[in-house]
């Protein structure tokens, strides 16, 4: 019995179909692609105190300490200068903000600050109080003024609370 074999023939590829769907596709997904904006904020953590620096009477070391219930604003080495009890809407950031605002006005070079915040701080809250410390606007006539506060922020662990 013969044998036939039967020729084979290279198989050509057809990828006009292809190269069509792509210049089609790519403009689309490139025009619907959503592009997002990154903000950063540089952050550093607080300096390890030292015994020089309590010799500086005339320097604010300012620190802002987020509790569950308020805000204590203080200096590291005078102590709480003051409590600023929460309102029914978390934390008061507008009182922070004028409190702030005097603080710079009595420390005009101060440019750090420190923002220590209890683990249970929600994030949008140490947004909120970062943004209070480090600028606020003022009202200047018919326009708002930036008014730039203490910068140079600081993050850390709030100190376990003393109980009263």
């Amino acid at each position: 019995m013969a044998v036939r074999r039967l020729r084979k023939q290279p198989a050509s590829l057809e990828v006009t179909a292809f190269i069509n769907l792509i210049v089609v596709l790519v403009p689309f997904l490139l025009s619907t692609a959503v592009f997002t904006r990154l903000s950063v904020l540089e952050l550093s953590l607080p300096a390890q105190s030292s015994g020089v620096e309590q010799l500086k009477v005339d320097d604010l070391k300012l620190e802002v300490v987020i509790r569950p219930d308020a805000l204590e604003v203080g200096d590291r080495i005078g102590g709480l200068i003051q409590r600023i009890p929460n309102g029914a809407a978390g934390p008061d950031t507008k009182a922070l903000a004028a409190l702030v605002l005097a603080l710079k006005q009595r420390f005009p070079d101060t440019r750090s600050a420190t923002v220590l915040a209890s683990p249970e701080t929600p994030y949008d809250v140490l947004v909120q109080v970062m943004d209070a410390v480090r600028a606020t606007y003022r009202a200047a006539g018919a326009e708002l003024v930036h008014t730039e506060l203490f910068p140079d922020i600081s993050i850390g662990d709030a100190p376990v609370a003393q109980r009263r």
